[in-house]
């Protein structure tokens, strides 16, 4: 048995869906104790015990503590199960953070499985879909893993009821990726969308994202949009594409979300301010790239080198969670809060079929 102090660094809800990820992959029961004690509602919330039953409903686990608040949680996995899933967070928790708990262990299968998860798709404290399917989603693909994701309803904070959909097959093999270099700016594009809203918020958020970025790409793309949704809501998403990293191109994705009484222009400001702030850096993808390429990049077959724009606690906390299952070595050079460089050197531990 694998046993995590969930107070382990950041202390957050990363924590059990990483252990929950690893104990499916490599069917080693778990016990996860402190979870979430530094929280200011400490223990497992809805989206946190949706991970759970998630977890539980893809490998037939044998499960003991998943109540609301509770602070300990045993987890004992069986072999992956593929199939016609859906789950309802019920609240507007993370799409995003259920899927990512359940998609890498899903593609280890052998054979396709579909999810439906309704929820929240855009929170503040969470990769909103966008960022999954126009960002995140490329690197998986690069890396081999094979899957879809669509969305079909936008969910907001504090209301929820959005809809992500994805097909998940097989993948034979993820290999490593070397994203070390990044080389000049090739182009700065991005979608500007509102949700129930007149679509005029939309481009006074695209109008503040190219006046402040025209100095870097002149030819800056953002497209305005409306998205479906049973709520209002807005968000601007760029992306910084680079030309040059030792496998493909770099990249870097940030974004805002508009809330009551929030001007159309701060919430292009804080999308911009994070872009400018990564541009310093001489890094080749953003900090929360980093963080969620490296359970994936554990099960490659060989070495993989990031550089982040931030070593951030929420990394060095993975970190510590994925060396615990013993499936990767992971070794950074820099300062907690700077830019690094991380190796992940995979140890060749395999995963049961």
């Amino acid at each position: 048995m694998v046993e995590i102090d969930g107070s382990l660094g950041e202390g957050g809800g990363q924590i059990l869906r990483t252990a929950l990820t690893l104990s499916i992959l490599t069917r080693q029961p778990l016990k996860i104790s402190n979870i979430r004690l530094k929280r200011k509602n400490p223990g497992l919330q809805p989206q946190h015990l949706k991970a759970v039953d998630a977890a539980a409903a893809i490998c037939t686990a044998n499960v003991n503590g998943a109540v609301l608040h509770s602070t300990t949680l045993h987890f004992e996995p069986g072999k992956i199960r593929t199939g016609r899933y859906r789950f309802d967070i019920g609240t507007a928790g993370s799409t995003s953070l259920v899927f990512q708990t359940i998609a890498l262990p899903l593609s280890m299968a052998n054979s396709a499985s579909s999810v439906i998860i309704t929820g929240g798709t855009h929170n503040p404290w969470s990769p909103c879909f966008h960022y999954l399917s126009m960002h995140w989603l490329h690197f998986l693909q690069r890396s081999g893993v094979d899957l879809s994701l669509n969305m079909d309803l936008a969910g907001f904070y504090p209301q929820g009821g959005g809809r992500i959909i994805s097909t998940i097959r097989p993948c034979k093999e993820i290999n490593p990726l070397i994203l070390q270099d990044r080389g000049e700016i090739n182009r700065i594009y991005g979608v500007s969308a509102v949700a129930n809203l007149d679509l005029s918020i939309a481009k006074r958020q695209k109008t503040r994202a190219v006046q402040r970025l025209l100095a870097y790409d002149p030819e800056i793309k953002i497209t305005s949009t409306n998205m479906a949704s049973r709520f209002k809501g807005t968000m601007l998403l760029l992306i910084g594409e680079f030309l040059h990293s030792g496998d493909g191109y770099a990249q870097c994705c940030y974004f805002s979300l508009g809330s009551l009484g929030k001007p159309a222009e701060l919430v292009a400001d804080e999308a911009v301010d994070e872009f400018i702030q990564f541009y310093a850096t001489p890094a080749a993808i953003d900090q929360y790239l980093a963080d969620q390429l490296l359970l994936p990049l554990a099960l490659a077959s060989g070495e993989s080198l990031l550089y982040t724009s931030k070593i951030t606690s929420h990394l060095l906390t993975n970190a510590a969670i994925i060396q615990a299952f013993g499936l990767a070595r992971v070794e950074m050079t820099g300062s907690p809060g700077g830019s690094g460089l991380i190796k992940i050197s995979p140890t060749g531990k395999s995963c049961p079929p």
